[in-house]
């Protein structure tokens, strides 16, 4: 079996990340393209703007606002160092390993083992543990988990989601609003002859494709984030064996109904709260499967 390279791990994943933010911009300007030469530029500049302004106000206020927002929704509570001592000295050696600030601790109560990372920038980052974690996962176990929640705050992926998110919902906004003018007659269109109705075709056929194909590509994103996340894990700790034999014991713990936990903040577990049991890799999952990921992991 070939070894992996943790570097060569983080360095692909990344440039699959970028590769694929590209492939949604150019899904942006295809359908912008488009919908300028159907409705006319005037028309499409002013779609334009507004779908910008509106898409980046809404994206914004929960970037800002990600961390709070997410620890508030799964009920966590600020760990404190007299009651979790192993927690906190665990993130500080993480800390030094990583040359991150230490971002605020907090646990939340569910018998899942599974962990999260929220915020803007290292320097507004939470980490919140289920309770589950820090009674079943010994030192070297909870290091590795702890360890790929640090690296998605030292690779700014929250950062990196949120633009993918932003370009994801500017061509659903403007797909929607092109289709909604058509249907009403609105718009600019002096498209005449079988050319312009062809073109009007290929432009409802892409805005209805388009949010579809570019919601794919985000999952496809935060999937790569995932395994880049696993990698950088083992650059911190230098060895894989804590956060292997986590997602082993994560893999075999039952799952069990989650109260708190909603399909918004899912996607920010170190494996998907509602689906970690899967045995096979979807286009439609947040997270790739814990066996391919445990399979990388063993190979580094």
């Amino acid at each position: 079996m070939d070894r992996v390279s943790f570097h060569d791990q983080i360095s692909s994943n990344k440039w699959k990340s970028f590769f694929l933010i590209v492939i949604v911009i150019v899904f942006l300007l295809l359908l912008g393209t488009v919908i300028g030469l159907i409705m006319g530029e005037g028309y499409f500049y002013i779609v334009m703007f507004f779908t910008v302004i509106f898409t980046i106000i809404y994206v914004l206020a929960g970037y800002y606002g990600s961390a709070g927002i997410a620890v508030a929704s799964v009920g966590g509570k600020e760990a404190s160092f007299e009651e979790y001592r192993q927690y906190h000295h665990s993130i500080e050696g993480l800390c030094l390993a990583s040359g991150l600030p230490k971002p605020k601790l907090y646990v939340m109560q569910d018998d899942d083992i599974n962990a999260f990372a929220s915020g803007r920038d290292p320097q507004h980052a939470v980490i919140c543990v289920t309770t589950a974690a820090l009674e079943k996962l010994n030192k070297q176990e909870l290091e590795g988990v702890l360890a790929h929640e640090m690296s998605h705050v030292g690779n700014y992926d929250i950062r990196y989601m949120t633009l993918a998110a932003v370009l994801v919902g500017m061509v659903a906004m403007l797909s929607h609003i092109f289709l909604r003018s058509l249907f009403y007659g609105g718009g600019k269109r002096d498209n005449k002859g079988s050319g312009g109705a062809i073109l009007i075709i290929i432009g409802i056929i892409l805005a209805i494709l388009a949010p579809i194909f570019a919601n794919l590509v985000q999952l496809a994103i935060s999937r790569k984030r995932e395994y880049a996340a696993d990698a950088s894990a083992v650059k911190f700790t230098r060895s894989p064996t804590g956060l292997i034999s986590a997602l082993k014991k994560l893999k075999s713990n039952p799952s069990t109904p989650h109260k708190k936990i909603t399909k918004a903040v899912a996607p920010l577990f170190i494996s998907d709260p509602f689906k970690h049991n899967r045995q096979t890799d979807s286009w439609l999952s947040t997270h790739p499967t814990l066996d391919n990921r445990i399979a990388i992991l063993e190979r580094m």
